[in-house]
């Protein structure tokens, strides 16, 4: 599995991409700790970001995606990755999809965290006159004033993104505004539905759950048609001999009838039940064959 988490700052992608990262064993992958990570370990790469972050300029968009294509060759990312904070513009979602197309590696879909900004405004107020009645330093990055700032950032820069992914039928939409936990149900329905999640607890189990099944019916229909089967035997003896009994007998003509009759009916239940044994037990081996074709 291979996602972007879009949206604007404080949508909650950050907590999104750790839940889907725990929950499904992929990694989350950090532009800027991979260019820390490539600087720090000497990489050619990480050498010629280095070199350019001394000189305090920006880190082109060549050397992030070469940065990107080392990252995603290491052994845990072969599950799967979350890209976070790449691509941040349209030149650069192009770059990303060249490397992928050369890697032969699908970006399975693009999940846009869709919030009101001036919740997100009045949020981030609130938490801010929360942490000043603490008596707390507020953040210089959790005001009002820097979050509209990212906000218009976010829409002239990174909002194209959505126009973009959605050409390319990628770009799958989630309200952001839910609580945590139905915004994860959400996501994780949208990826179970395009298939880029295998729905686990079910189906790795079923061809062993049907086979057990099966084994049970076959059973509970064996035994009570073998207990029926001697009921009825049982029950056809004295009738059989109360018929064949001389006028001696003391026993009315009706009584005999009547055991007779019931001994036929239990024979024909044993009959049925035996047949029904039968018939779960093709079901189970036509099962069994089917589940082996798969």
């Amino acid at each position: 599995m291979r996602l972007i988490l879009l949206g604007p700052p404080g949508s909650g992608k950050g907590t999104q991409a750790q839940r889907l990262v725990h929950r499904h064993g992929i990694v989350q992958l950090s532009t800027g700790e991979m260019l820390r990570a490539a600087v720090a370990a000497g990489t050619p790469i990480g050498l010629q970001a280095k070199e350019i972050m001394a000189n305090g300029g920006l880190v082109p968009d060549e050397v992030v995606v070469g940065i990107i294509a080392d990252r995603i060759e290491e052994p845990d990312a072969k599950k799967g990755f979350i890209l976070d904070g790449f691509p941040r513009t349209v030149p650069q979602a192009e770059a990303l999809d060249d490397l992928l197309r050369k890697k032969h590696l699908k970006l399975d879909a693009v999940v846009e965290l869709r919030v009101n900004e001036s919740a997100l405004l009045a949020r981030v107020e609130k938490r801010a006159e929360e942490t000043r009645a603490r008596g707390e330093e507020v953040r210089l990055d959790d005001t009002p004033e820097v979050l509209t700032k990212r906000l218009a950032q976010y829409r002239s820069l990174t909002e194209p993104l959505i126009h973009y992914y959605s050409e390319r039928r990628k770009l799958l939409t989630v309200d952001g505004m839910m609580t945590i936990e139905h915004v994860t149900r959400e996501i994780n329905r949208i990826l179970t539905a395009l298939g880029a999640l295998e729905p686990k607890d079910h189906e790795d189990h079923a061809p062993k759950a049907a086979k057990k099944a099966a084994k049970a019916t076959m059973k509970a229909s064996k035994k009570p048609a073998k207990k029926v089967a001697k009921s009825a035997k049982k029950a056809a003896k004295p009738a059989r001999k109360a018929a064949k009994a001389p006028s001696k007998t003391k026993a009315p003509k009706k009584t005999v009838k009547k055991a007779a009759k019931k001994a036929v009916k239990n024979a024909a239940s044993a009959a049925k039940a035996r047949k029904g044994a039968k018939t779960a037990k093709k079901a189970a081996k036509k099962l069994t064959k089917k589940r082996a074709k798969r």
